[in-house]
């Protein structure tokens, strides 16, 4: 029994010659897909890649092309491109009224948002101290008069100060370019919009409850803006003979000086 044990081939066994698996191969075939060299970045027409800097798809400005462009924001945004020190700078040239450099300053960037800001401001301002200007006189005549808010003020100041930094500057556009000068509607809105500031200082001034103080103020202030507009208009127009535009801007502005101080500080 022993030999018949022994006898017994031990090929089978671990450790013994290393068994051979038979890999089968998988029935199942697959197709791989052609493999297709393509350049990076893809070059594709405006869209896909964009490379670093430029703006989105949706935010891309559009020119403005005829009347289209007229009710595209997008094409407005370059006017509102200024930061701080190109505000501050140009609001101290309308500070100096003999300058006439102002159109020389914007003119690589005129800027609408002088125009809006500075009539808003002074909307508001001639609305509150407006009201404050009547209480003190009147307080100063009968110490029982109580304090009231004249809401009329707003709509007042908000017509006049808004028609006129939009109308004015409009009609001035027109003009000259039916006697065939050379205008530019963007340009005087930023000159008669910064030709503002001015009278935002001057309300304050004008809270003083002394008349003859405020007609002396008011006529300086509308003094200088009126030199401020004139004499940058006619270095804008140097050269055509336009001195009725050039006057015509000079009482326009003093018209609005005497209107500011007869409706809002009587």
């Amino acid at each position: 029994m022993e030999e018949s044990y022994t006898s017994l081939p031990t090929s089978h066994l671990l450790g013994s010659v290393p068994a051979v698996i038979k890999e089968e191969k998988n029935a199942t075939n697959y197709d791989v897909p052609e493999a297709n060299m393509q350049i990076f970045p893809p070059n594709n027409a405006g869209r896909g890649y964009q490379t670093l800097g430029t703006p989105p798809e949706g935010f891309e400005q559009q020119p403005a092309n005829g009347w289209k462009g007229v009710f595209n924001i997008s094409s407005y945004t370059q006017y509102f491109n200024v930061d701080t020190d190109i505000v501050l700078n140009r609001l101290m040239s309308s500070l100096y009224p003999i300058g006439r450099d102002f159109f020389s300053k914007i003119d690589a960037n005129p800027d609408l948002y002088g125009l809006i800001w500075i009539s808003t401001t002074l909307v508001f301002v001639l609305a509150s101290s407006g009201n404050c200007a009547t209480y003190l006189m009147q307080k100063r005549s009968d110490s029982t008069t109580s304090w009231s808010f004249d809401v009329s003020y707003v709509n007042v100041a908000a017509g006049s100060v808004y028609g006129y930094a939009i109308v004015v500057p409009l009609a001035f556009y027109f003009l000259l370019q039916y006697l065939g000068s050379n205008a530019s509607l963007v340009r005087f809105w930023c000159l008669w919009g910064y030709s503002l500031s001015v009278f935002v200082l001057a309300s304050f001034l004008l809270l003083i409850p002394v008349e003859i103080l405020r007609w002396i103020i008011i006529l300086l202030t509308g003094s200088a803006s009126a030199c401020f507009v004139a004499l940058n208009l006619k270095s804008y127009i140097e050269g055509s003979d336009l001195s009725l535009i050039v006057i015509a801007a000079f009482f326009l502005q003093m018209a609005l000086a005497i209107f500011i101080k007869v409706w809002f500080f009587p």
